[in-house]
């Protein structure tokens, strides 16, 4: 089974917080973690609030999962915060240039196609018409008789023309007014599992975790994942392998496989044939979700391996629980 990461925790496995999150997005309850605004806090993840129980657990939970591997994300948004006193109510504003008001007026400027007229918006009306102040046209229009070309910014404090205003940052909180220099700006993300360790994620949080725990309370000493030396003298590698004595000869050994088809293929078999062939376990299972195709039912009956067929991962951790005992 192909790991998510390999420097990835074995304890994240075990991570009950982690395993339900996992379980709400593989189950398609969650399909992107998307943040929720609140003008006082700031955006918030009220679905993972829930699990973990405290808001500053949030995004360091969340980062956990995301240098593991398991999420990505994607920017959704950006916060500007107060640098005074951190709060998210804060107001955008657009400002005169050389007053710093932001008492200002903003109009179209209008172009006369014909007679190359321009002049505001509202020197143009005339109730519900466009008439050119400068011919006396009635304009019709757009694109034709005229057009818009461009902004056109007037202060009503200091009653000076601009096209280009200048932005500041109000703090409701507090009143403090910044401009972009002192802005506090921070990415805010949606999160998603990678799609491509859909499989992975499934099989080693809603599988492993519980086998492994499992075995443990069966008296085996069980690692995850496993490293066995065959005879040849070579390292092979299982999800999971249990023993009962120090010695770890007599061990089990756990490979699993899912597909997103109707059935696994054969490949999964002969993978771990081959890895049982150089390591002599004591007895190997190979559990596949949703169930193995038909030769590969006949290869581990050949084999010897013990297949563990089932829909999902909870009947799979049943069946297991079973054929074990």
């Amino acid at each position: 089974m192909q790991k998510a990461n390999a420097k990835e925790p074995l304890e994240l496995y075990k991570d009950s917080d982690a395993q339900l999150l996992l379980s709400k997005f593989l189950s398609g309850e969650i399909k992107k973690l998307e943040p929720v605004y609140d003008h006082r806090t700031g955006y918030t993840y009220p679905a993972v609030e829930a699990i973990v129980g405290d808001s500053s657990l949030v995004q360091p939970f969340l980062n956990k999962l995301l240098q593991a591997g398991v999420l990505e994300k994607k920017l959704y948004d950006k916060t500007i915060s107060c640098p005074s006193c951190g709060s998210a109510d804060v107001s955008f504003r657009y400002c005169c240039p050389f007053c710093k008001s932001f008492d200002i007026q903003r109009s179209s400027l209008i172009e006369h196609v014909k007679c190359g007229y321009m002049d505001i918006e509202v020197n143009f009306r005339d109730g519900d018409r466009y008439i050119c102040p400068k011919c006396h046209t009635e304009l019709k229009k757009i694109d034709v008789d005229y057009r818009k070309a461009g902004i056109w910014c007037s202060c009503n404090d200091c009653k000076k023309n601009f096209d280009i205003p200048v932005p500041e940052h109000f703090c409701r909180n507090c009143g403090t007014v910044s401009a972009f220099e002192g802005a506090v700006i921070r990415d805010v993300y949606a999160y998603t599992v990678k799609e491509s360790l859909r499989n992975t994620v499934t099989l080693n949080w809603l599988l492993v975790s519980p086998i492994r725990d499992f075995l443990t309370d069966e008296g085996f000493t069980v690692e995850s994942p496993a490293l066995l030396k065959g005879k040849s003298g070579t390292n092979h590698s299982f999800d999971i392998a249990a023993y009962k004595d120090k010695s770890r000869q007599k061990a089990i050994v756990v490979d699993l496989a899912k597909s997103n088809e109707d059935f696994v293929s054969e490949q999964p078999v002969i993978a771990l044939f081959a890895k049982i062939f150089d390591v002599s376990p004591d007895r190997a299972y190979l559990i596949a979700i949703p169930q193995l195709n038909e030769n590969g039912r006949k290869m581990a009956q050949l084999y010897n391996i013990r297949a563990v067929e089932a829909k999902d991962a909870k009947e799979a951790v049943k069946t297991f629980k079973e054929k074990l005992r």
